[in-house]
């Protein structure tokens, strides 16, 4: 931004040095009393934010899931290498070099300044002249001034000591950093504020911001605000969640099918508190911009019928449960498969399969992977036949001139026992397909909208809240009550009402069942101080804790060398 404004500048010194007539009226040009003709002018200038945001969720979703017990970013002989950048993460011996360390402030500051500029412009704009009434222009600076902290929750998240941004065009580009008990009270006092010019849960409030999905945000914060200053807020945050389901900030509700939340038509879900609208040949990011199109075997396409609608690349697997050998690790955290395994009667256990009809079975991507309409088995680009599998190792051998992999049953004869990050091959790892993957035909391909904030997330929080306050059984109560879409009537696999079998492991085995690939697994695990002392696959314990909050990147402090670098790096 700052090199920005010195060309801006620039630009306008050229001009002022070529021209005498300052008065002339600008065409090619625009100026500040040009730049708004119309009211869709003004409100597009208010989704910039927005789009910054949805686009912006790629970056923390590699270092969310990549740096955690959950999801992998391995070399496949040769693919996925680059220089060693996602061994860093996974082994959390990053740097401030690491292109994540200065992408990722870098991308929620821009959304955060987008906010700034059109919260200014909204301030001083007429507002009869466009047609609009004082409470449409408050609407949408209340939607601004949320999206603004929902930037800064997530800075906040990865780097602890940020910088708190409210202005714009009198920004001071050698503003300090702000402590961490600073930005958590800068929250909380903006996203109360805003509540009276936000509208509860009605028609036309999707894709916008509620009090719903305000008071959400506020329960993030409060859910972690030990591990940001050390003093927990579990009780503020039940309290907000048991209004959340109490219906206070509006009605909303649980989808009773197992991906209602995740369908074309979850606008639509009960379960939905706030989500970016996906439109196929629009916005649909999560599916084409770098996260749910790389949760999908290379040439796989085929699979789904969708040649023309995703670009899949195996960048993102799941952490295997197994050995080379099928022998299941001892380990508790990580081996995501294995934990939803434990209920075997788990409808989202069932292999992802496109029924037609815009319908689905099935979350997870393992074996042999057929093309429809042909009926052959697909191939990768070694040559051998996919065969998915929940280990990590090098599966494939030359038998005469043909590359084979081996099947179901013959892991154990792969002389090679080798696994870690460093050594996989294309079959490596389970797949995970959260959010639908309709043929290019179905007129629901792409529609799927990304959701941020959804129930069963309110239901976890305060279900969390309870068993840290003892209370076993409400706990218990409040996961069944979303657990039961997955199950059959009477499945032994509900916990039970007595709260005897949820132990703080299990908990967060159930966060991660429940929200496997969603972007959030590093927090979740820092919350429970397993972050850096947990042992998972091939990864140790960190030596010390510094790795809980991110490196400030060094690109970012050499434009800002007022802002002190994290402890530890």
């Amino acid at each position: 931004m700052k090199n920005s404004n010195s060309l801006i500048l620039a630009f306008i010194a050229v001009l002022a040095g070529g021209c005498s007539d300052l008065d002339e009226k600008p065409y090619s040009i625009v100026v500040k009393g040009n730049y708004f003709q119309t009211k869709d002018d003004v409100i597009r200038a208010t989704l910039r934010t927005y789009d910054q945001a949805y686009s912006s969720l790629s970056v923390s979703f590699e270092f969310q899931e990549n740096s955690s017990d959950e999801m992998m970013t391995p070399n496949r002989q040769g693919h996925w290498l680059d220089g060693q950048y996602y061994y860093r993460q996974h082994y959390h011996t990053w740097t401030p070099q690491d292109r994540f360390a200065s992408d990722t402030w870098n991308s929620l500051y821009q959304g955060i300044a987008q906010a700034n500029n059109s919260i200014e412009d909204l301030q001083t704009i007429d507002v009869a002249k466009f047609g609009f009434t004082e409470a449409e222009v408050k609407r949408f600076i209340a939607d601004l001034r949320v999206f603004r902290a929902w930037y800064h929750l997530r800075l906040l998240d990865y780097y602890r000591n940020i910088v708190i941004s409210t202005t714009y065009k009198d920004a001071d580009p050698k503003t300090p950093q702000s402590t961490p008990e600073e930005t958590v009270s800068f929250l909380e006092k903006e996203l109360q504020e805003v509540m009276a010019d936000l509208p509860a849960k009605a028609a036309g409030t999707n894709g916008r911001w509620t009090k719903a999905g305000a008071m959400s945000l506020l329960a993030r914060l409060y859910l972690n605000a030990a591990i940001y200053t050390g003093t927990d807020r579990f009780a503020d945050c039940a309290r907000i969640c048991q209004d959340l389901i109490d219906g206070v900030y509006g009605n909303y509700g649980l989808a009773t099918e197992w991906d209602g939340a995740f369908d074309f038509d979850n606008h639509e879900s009960p379960e939905t508190i706030f989500a970016f609208p996906s439109r196929a040949g629009f916005s649909s990011y999560h599916y084409t911009g770098g996260i749910y199109n790389l949760c999908i075997p290379y040439l796989a396409a085929p699979y789904f019928q969708a040649q023309t609608t995703i670009s899949p690349n195996f960048k993102y697997a799941l952490q295997p449960g197994r050995d080379v050998d099928s022998v299941e690790y001892s380990f508790s955290l990580g081996k995501p498969l294995v934990k939803f395994q434990k209920y075997p009667d788990d409808i989202r256990l069932k292999k992802y399969v496109n029924l037609g009809g815009s319908k689905r079975e099935g979350m997870f991507l393992w074996g042999y992977l057929v093309n429809p309409e042909t009926g052959a088995r697909i191939q990768g680009t070694k040559g051998y036949d996919y065969y998915i599998r929940d280990q990590v190792g090098i599966f494939n051998r030359l038998v005469g001139t043909t590359q084979v992999s081996y099947g179901p049953g013959e892991g154990h004869l792969n002389p090679d026992k080798q696994s870690d990050m460093t050594h996989a091959d294309e079959n490596s790892g389970v797949f995970v397909i959260k959010y639908p993957v309709y043929p290019s035909s179905d007129p629901n391909s792409l529609e799927s909208d990304y959701v941020e904030i959804r129930m069963a997330e309110i239901y976890y929080s305060l279900a969390e809240c309870k068993f840290r306050a003892g209370d076993k059984a409400g706990a218990s109560e409040l996961l069944n009550t979303v657990r039961r879409r997955y199950y059959p009537s009477g499945s032994p696999s509900l916990y039970n009402q007595d709260g005897s079998e949820l132990t703080e492991q299990e908990l967060l085995d159930e966060w991660g069942r429940e929200f496997l690939a969603e972007g959030r697994r590093r927090t979740d695990l820092i919350r429970f101080d397993k972050f850096t002392k947990g042992t998972w696959w091939d990864k140790s314990p960190d030596p010390d804790d510094h790795t809980n909050i991110m490196p400030i990147g060094q690109a970012v402090l050499l434009i800002s060398p007022q802002l002190r670098q994290n402890p530890g790096y």
